[in-house]
């Protein structure tokens, strides 16, 4: 007897675990289900038999929405004023960049020609200072207008020199002194040069004329413009070679390796300007 009620009362026992855990298991599914929905976006209020909310009233909404539509307004507004502001400013800076490129290209303009005028003005004077040296230069040789180097005779835009007799070198050996000179033999290529050369009477000096395979060619130095005149390497020139050379008012051609009196030539330096003022000051004082 005493067996069969520990019996019933350990069935008893187990039963009300079991009524128990049941409760427990459908309050958890519930919450479940809950916070379930609850993630997929359905509102609370919708469980109103398990929880519930207080309602949210209309007009704080509308306030809401009221304040976000007038805040969006006031920045469409601002953004526009802002937009016009920098529209404006960006037309007074391409305003005032076309009116500095006019400005500067009338500067460069203004320039330019002041430019002219100065090289006009400036080839004026040298060719006044030339012309003026030259009438000085007819009176005293060595003038310190000449355009040239002491000892050097002036003609026309070239200075001459000529070396002295006892000074004969091969044409070869004449065209290294001459460019030792910054110079080159004598070449005779206008009407003005070749009179010039005949009023030096010019004995046996080398001429630059293109060095020959025969010495058949001479002739008067009237004749002489035709001839080609020498512009290559002197490397060139061999011991079989004939080079020309004047004679008086006559030219021939002879062996390169013949010795004779040698005159060089070289372009004239422009005549200064200040070197005839410094001139006509001096003078004054004398």
């Amino acid at each position: 007897m005493i067996f069969s009620t520990n019996v019933h009362s350990s069935t008893k026992k187990k039963y009300s675990i079991k009524v128990c855990c049941s409760k427990h298991e459908k309050i958890l599914r519930k919450l479940f289900s809950l916070a379930k929905n609850w993630l997929m976006g359905e509102h609370p209020g919708h469980y109103r038999d398990t929880f519930s909310y207080p309602p949210v009233p209309s007009h704080v909404w509308r306030q809401g929405a009221l304040a976000l539509t007038l805040l969006c307004l006031l920045l469409l507004i601002g953004l526009g004023v802002f937009g016009a502001i920098c529209m404006e400013k960006l037309n007074k800076l391409q305003n005032f960049k076309e009116e500095l490129q006019r400005n500067m290209s009338l500067q460069l303009m203004q320039n330019t020609n002041s430019s002219q005028k100065i090289r006009n003005l400036s080839i004026k004077l040298e060719e006044i200072a030339t012309k003026l040296c030259r009438e000085l230069y007819t009176k005293n040789k060595e003038h310190k207008c000449k355009p040239c180097p002491e000892e050097w005779m002036w003609h026309d835009d070239k200075c001459y020199l000529l070396h002295a007799y006892q000074r004969q070198e091969t044409w070869q050996k004449s065209d290294e002194i001459c460019s030792g000179y910054n110079a080159s033999l004598l070449t005779i290529k206008s009407k003005s040069v070749l009179e010039f050369i005949k009023s030096l009477k010019l004995n046996n000096y080398w001429l630059r004329l293109s060095p020959r395979k025969d010495n058949t060619k001479y002739g008067n130095l009237d004749t002489i413009f035709p001839l080609n005149w020498f512009t290559r390497n002197t490397s060139v020139i061999n011991d079989q070679m004939y080079c020309g050379y004047v004679y008086y008012a006559t030219f021939y051609y002879i062996k390169c390796t013949e010795t004779k009196n040698i005159i060089c030539e070289k372009l004239a330096q422009p005549v200064k300007t200040e070197s005839i003022l410094m001139s006509e000051i001096l003078d004054g004082r004398k």
